[in-house]
């Protein structure tokens, strides 16, 4: 399955526990952002996913 992912800047370090978690599932993940921890607006990336 693919499995696009994306997260403000509060989600970020959680992201790349979700994105390990599924691809050792066997998934494909698309990682849509934030790319930092630097604060930025969760809707550009709502958007985006």
């Amino acid at each position: 399955m693919i499995i696009s992912i994306g997260c403000d800047h509060v989600g970020f370090e959680h992201k790349a526990l979700v994105i390990s978690h599924l691809e050792q599932k066997g998934h494909q993940v698309i990682d849509l952002g934030a790319q930092s921890a630097e604060r930025t607006d969760y809707p550009q990336y709502g958007k985006a996913v």
